[in-house]
């Protein structure tokens, strides 16, 4: 099949399929990006730590990164299990423990049980990130299509964002009309529980939808090869592998290092620390509602272009260089000086870095066959981002005690700075070494 040949009309059981890969894509970044919002509320009250304090920063860095840590792990096994038993039955299993662990999460009496329902959060979220890729590649065979479809269900990510931002600040702002949970109303408590309500459409539909018709097809002839970790670094793969993961773990070093932390950097500034707490909280909403704007014109902006530009280096280029001079520049000025520079700042960091999360979702099919599409995508995916890419968080956090700045929040700014152009300065140095991935069918 030509690269260029015209894309067949979608059928209505293929809208149905971008509908509900992208209301999966939508919650798990929804999961995702909750901690940010609720991690000082939830610190103050299950542990009563004082923000700002070497334990709060120290079990903020927990917060972040121990969860991904175990779905990295488990993630690379759900890719393997992709492989081996099917995409549709993994994502069903996997959407179930995140639902469950969300509900959950909101009942959490101590800090140890939010960590660990956050783990098995984290858990579903990366086994579905990557059984929703391959599952989407293998069902849209025409390339532009295929392109266009991972491209667009990826953009409705960032909705997540804004569905959760929006949760947040409801929830704050209607928090004493809500039933109480251990005699109180606290917002982060009614924001974690709301992560169950966009699953129930995806529990019910997504098990009467289609197996990958590649990955049946070899299963039935018997042709399909068992998948293996070792493979991955076979002469063809190792640059692949090996590239593929150290800029995944960029990209998410960028969000984890330094984008994530603004809602703890937002009340240290002078027009916002005299608020009282529940107008603060709503700034910070406000902020990464800026935010989640910048990321979702980021996903679109990536859609369009990654069906115009040939060169998957040059598309990633775009994003990479520009956020280079930009991110880290917004850390060390409006982060400290300015809230309404701040928003457009932010609006920009999350274009920029968040375009790069859609990119990979497009690049890693194309550079797998069939047998190694879940396992390779989940080694870079979650070896990678999750596991070492997201461990920026547990940086910036212990970077920030022995910054300078004369509160904490300007110390965990200048902390994000330098984390920020850390990852940005080796995710654009190794994209010399990006292997360019051939035009037309997903490799077989």
């Amino acid at each position: 099949m030509h690269p260029t040949d015209a894309a067949p009309r979608l059928t209505p059981v293929q809208w149905l399929i971008c509908g509900v890969a992208a209301l999966g894509f939508a919650f798990d970044i929804y999961e995702l990006l909750m901690l940010p919002l609720i991690v000082r509320p939830a610190l103050m009250e299950l542990g009563g730590i004082r923000p700002g304090t070497p334990e709060f920063n120290t079990w903020v860095g927990m917060l972040f990164y121990v969860p991904a840590l175990a779905g990295g792990v488990f993630g690379m096994i759900g890719g393997y299990l992709t492989d081996r038993f099917g995409r549709r039955r993994v994502l069903v299993w996997s959407i179930l423990m995140y639902a469950f662990s969300a509900l959950a999460a909101g009942y959490a009496t101590s800090l140890w049980m939010l960590l660990v329902l956050r783990c098995t959060t984290f858990i579903g979220v990366c086994v579905e990130f990557v059984a929703a890729v391959a599952w989407l590649a293998e069902l849209f065979p025409h390339p532009r299509q295929r392109e266009g479809v991972l491209g667009y269900t990826q953009a409705f990510s960032s909705l997540g964002g804004l569905m959760v931002t929006a949760a947040y600040f409801l929830s704050v702002t209607y928090a004493e009309s809500l039933p109480s949970i251990f005699g109180g109303h606290e917002a982060w408590r009614y924001t974690l529980i709301s992560g169950v309500i966009p699953a129930i459409p995806l529990i019910i539909i997504r098990p009467f939808l289609p197996e990958s018709p590649a990955w049946q097809q070899k299963k039935d002839l018997g042709t399909l090869r068992r998948p293996s970790f070792g493979a991955l670094f076979a002469p063809e793969y190792r640059r692949t592998t090996l590239i593929t993961a150290l800029m995944f773990a960029c990209s998410y070093g960028a969000a984890f290092g330094a984008i994530q932390h603004v809602p703890r950097i937002v009340p240290g500034l002078a027009e916002v620390a005299s608020l009282a707490r529940p107008v603060q909280e709503q700034v910070v909403s406000a902020v990464q509602f800026w935010q989640e704007i910048g990321g979702l014109l980021g996903r679109i902006a990536l859609a369009i272009l990654a069906v115009r530009i040939v060169s998957r280096r040059l598309l990633l280029r775009i994003f990479q260089v520009p956020g280079l001079l930009i991110v880290p520049v917004v850390f060390l000025y409006p982060a400290l000086h300015d809230l309404t520079l701040l928003k457009w700042g932010i609006l920009m960091a999350g274009l920029l870095t968040v375009a790069q999360f859609s990119f990979w979702g497009n690049y890693l099919p194309r550079v797998y066959p069939t047998h190694l599409r879940g396992t390779g995508e989940s080694f870079a995916a979650n070896v990678g981002g999750r596991m070492v890419g997201t461990s920026a968080a547990l940086l910036t956090t212990q970077l920030a005690n022995v910054m300078p700045g004369a509160t904490p929040a300007a110390q965990l700014a200048y902390a994000a700075a330098a984390v920020a152009t850390l990852v940005y300065v080796v995710g654009f140095t190794a994209s010399f070494w990006l292997p360019e991935p051939k035009a037309g069918d997903l490799p077989d």
